[in-house]
């Protein structure tokens, strides 16, 4: 396959976990064939990256190369643009969910599955409520 030939896209790194290898998420539209609508489809394709330089955003443009791997057919050519994610984990979430409780700021209440207290009566069991039996 000479360099001329080989296909190319541009896509959006989703993962970069691997060494050396990025999961790129290349989006493209179809036709759905009854409605005639615009679909979008994602595909995933595992691509090389030599010095480990992309990271989970960003913008590259991938080339088609020889089986690198079981899985890997593709190279990352250039990153196209860097896009920084927020690196929020989940301990940090539940400590601010803490300190919000901790400062008397009541969490959002749940909607139950039959609506609100009021609508439903006494909140008793049925069966067991005021009614003469």
């Amino acid at each position: 396959m000479s360099p001329g030939t080989r296909r190319s896209f541009t896509g959006q790194v989703i993962s970069n976990k691997m060494a050396k290898t990025v999961v790129v998420a290349i989006t493209w539209q179809q036709t759905h064939r009854l409605y005639r609508k615009a679909v979008r489809r994602i595909t995933k394709a595992y691509a090389h990256d030599e010095g480990n330089q992309c990271r989970v955003g960003d913008q590259v443009r991938i080339e088609e190369t020889r089986p690198l791997s079981r899985l890997k057919r593709w190279r990352v050519v250039e990153v196209l643009a860097r896009r920084d994610l927020p690196d929020v984990s989940p301990a940090a979430l539940d400590q601010q969910v803490l300190e919000a409780m901790a400062s008397g700021a009541q969490p959002a209440p749940t909607p139950t599955a039959g609506g609100t207290q009021e609508a439903q009566g006494s909140g008793s069991p049925p069966g067991q409520g005021t009614e003469p039996v």
